[in-house]
């Protein structure tokens, strides 16, 4: 089965885990997503290989930013009518504090949905929501993939 056969029928059934598998680096960071109040809801469940700074101890960087990035393509993937593969075209991140060796939480929202891409504001938090960890606006190119072309 393909990718966007997996992610099809992951999305008709609405089997977020399945959507998740489809990707492997998702497996890799421990990602898990869920439905809450509406949101599409991307979690990351800590484990050691995840920590940058030992000393602290706190999440690397480039995990928080893995998965801020990881729910926005999500949050795309889920929203968008059809199956597409969205391509992470530009990414900024606002690291806003030291992200502590526990599960870390993301949600995206579509702030924008044209032709070719799509915008997404991401925010990411810990054990409370009001106290961010990181933040990120995502633009992922959406356009759908050309048609094979037939052997004549």
């Amino acid at each position: 089965m393909t990718i966007v056969e997996r992610l099809a029928e992951a999305k008709r059934t609405g089997n977020y885990t399945a959507m998740l598998e489809a990707v492997p680096y998702s497996s890799f960071l421990g990602l898990t997503a869920a439905m809450e109040q509406g949101e599409l809801v991307t979690t990351m469940t800590y484990a050691e290989h995840l920590i940058g700074n030992p000393t602290l101890p706190a999440l690397h960087g480039g995990a928080t930013g893995a998965l801020l990035e990881s729910a926005a393509v999500f949050e795309v993937l889920y929203r968008v009518e059809g199956i597409i593969l969205p391509k992470t075209v530009t990414i900024t991140i606002d690291y806003l504090r030291s992200a502590a060796p526990a599960d870390m939480h993301a949600r995206g929202t579509i702030t924008r949905h044209g032709r070719r891409v799509a915008n997404v504001r991401v925010e990411a938090w810990q054990a409370d929501r009001t106290q961010l960890v990181a933040t990120a606006n995502v633009i992922c190119l959406v356009t759908p993939p050309a048609p094979a072309a037939s052997a004549s």
